[in-house]
């Protein structure tokens, strides 16, 4: 789902009403993991009692290929169960990155052209107001360049329609009763409807449901066992997982939001991934084990974003992946993702180094909490 605008469409759709639940504290760490990440597992702690999410997870990975795992909180503000180290969480906008890779390997292939219009394979798809999907090309699908309206910015309370099963194309069919952002390739915009697009362009062109696909060219690739994208109807989480929750605003009670329909993000947001998995994963796509070097090259290529568009200075975008700069100097690469009850971020770098911060509530209980989530990913690639 939406990195930043679904928040306000979330607020401004519903009020909660609950009784307030404390907060356990961290889940103790093994001696080797306190000294090895030290400031990772502070930095989750306090995520969990200063920004009051109720737990938060991290795995970083070493240049020596080591991940080493923490976590802090409960796993559950009903009972008080402890938090699964590296349990499974929705990866949400993560997702992105997953569907870009397989679009890419289908340029690859020969399959699929980046320059070519949307319209060569989903002919008369994209027509609306200032959309035309003869103008707008594969690439500026996967660089959200393509002016698209986002369909999340115009559906119903989502919290409250969290067990409806959405259709791709009434996503789109959403979206595409509005007016195009801006001409195709000349501008900026986050848009889950891109991704949308892109999915249906890949069971388009493969026969087969993106889902397969995804799991099939990556998933089973490079081995991401805890790693999954739902099937039609499948509103729970698989394996060991903390739950996950909404704060409609600040201070207000969490609701649990953890057992929902994903379809409402599908290509864009509905795979579900632990924090280990999610560094094998970027480690992989960077290490060349995804893409051809010509395909990993174009996915790399970036744009800048605009400076209101919320994200750290010196942010661009690429095919499905985000750069930031580091602290330490150079970059990472990598993306994060927001859905009902998680925030995931994750990247990695070219020397190796990888990094997953997981905190179980979103929209979150403090405004600050993205800004310490992105700050904490720095110090695990940094520290």
């Amino acid at each position: 789902m939406p990195k930043r605008s679904h928040r306000r469409r979330i607020t401004a759709a519903a009020v909660l009403a609950a009784t307030a639940l404390a907060l356990a504290g961290p889940l103790p760490a093994s001696a080797d993991q306190a000294r090895a990440v030290g400031p990772v597992q502070r930095g989750l702690d306090r995520l969990v009692h200063e920004d009051g999410y109720p737990a938060a997870l991290a795995a970083a990975t070493g240049r020596d290929g080591r991940t080493r795992n923490a976590a802090a909180g409960v796993a559950d503000l009903r009972t008080g169960e402890k938090v699964p180290v590296d349990g499974q969480v929705r990866g949400a906008s993560i997702t992105k990155s997953f569907t870009a890779a397989v679009v890419l390997q289908l340029v690859g292939e020969g399959k699929v052209a980046l320059g070519a219009p949307v319209e060569t394979y989903l002919p008369r798809l994209l027509r609306g107001d200032g959309i035309d999907g003869r103008r707008i090309t594969v690439r500026q699908l996967l660089q959200q360049t393509s002016g698209l309206p986002d369909y999340t910015t115009y559906m119903d309370d989502l919290v409250s329609n969290r067990h409806r099963y959405y259709e791709p194309r009434t996503l789109l069919d959403l979206a595409l009763q509005h007016k195009a952002g801006f001409p195709p390739g000349k501008g900026w915009r986050y848009s889950n409807t891109d991704y949308v697009v892109a999915g249906l362009l890949i069971e388009r062109v493969t026969g087969r449901p993106v889902g397969e696909e995804i799991t099939r060219r990556v998933i089973d690739r490079i081995g991401l066992r805890h790693t999954y994208f739902p099937t039609v109807g499948d509103q729970n989480i698989r394996g060991p997982h903390p739950h996950g929750y909404v704060s409609l605003k600040s201070g207000a009670p969490l609701l649990d939001v953890t057992e929902m329909d994903p379809s409402a993000a599908w290509a864009g947001g509905a795979l579900i991934t632990t924090p280990s998995d999610s560094n094998r994963f970027f480690g992989a796509l960077l290490g060349g084990r995804l893409l051809k070097p010509a395909q990993l090259a174009q996915m790399r290529t970036t744009v800048a974003i605009p400076a209101n568009a919320g994200y750290p200075k010196g942010t661009r975008f690429g095919l499905g992946l985000i750069s930031q700069p580091l602290s330490c100097g150079g970059l990472m690469w990598g993306h994060d993702g927001d859905f009902l009850g998680y925030a995931t971020y994750s990247a990695a770098t070219d020397d190796g180094r990888a990094a997953t911060i997981a905190a179980t509530a979103d929209p979150g209980p403090v405004k600050k909490g993205r800004h310490d989530i992105e700050h904490l990913l720095d110090t695990a690639l940094c520290g």
